[in-house]
């Protein structure tokens, strides 16, 4: 059985990574849209590390987050990464894998609730 709390950041953002893209998606297509140009373009706006970054900035400054979830956000922003991002600056990456780190934590402690509880948030906020 798997064990999220053991897992380091990058694990855990590897998932969330994951999870996050099949809400978008599935969002992007209860929206009606369709075409697939239109689709990834959309997409973009959740998925970029500029948006996560500048999302969870405000769950932190709302103080949404549970100091358990802090944690898990700064374990993944954090965890020394090999990976290069690609429109982003190192600060704004880091961020969005703390951000990518909570939704992996929540998916795989089935945390469903906390899980729909952000993503609504998100959805409005974006």
């Amino acid at each position: 059985m798997m064990q999220p709390e053991l897992l380091n950041g990058s694990s855990l953002a590897f998932i969330g990574d994951a999870v996050l893209s099949l809400y978008v998606r599935q969002h992007l297509l209860e929206s009606g849209l369709t075409k697939a140009k239109v689709l990834q373009e959309t997409s973009t706006k959740y998925v970029s590390a500029k948006a996560q970054a500048q999302f969870v900035q405000i769950l932190l400054a709302e103080n949404t987050l549970s100091d358990e979830e802090l944690l898990i956000y700064k374990r993944g922003r954090n965890h020394r990464s090999d990976s290069i991002a690609k429109n982003a600056d190192v600060v704004t990456y880091r961020q969005a894998t703390g951000f990518e780190a909570l939704i992996g934590y929540w998916y795989l402690t089935e945390n469903k609730t906390r899980l729909e509880q952000i993503w609504n948030q998100m959805k409005t906020t974006i």
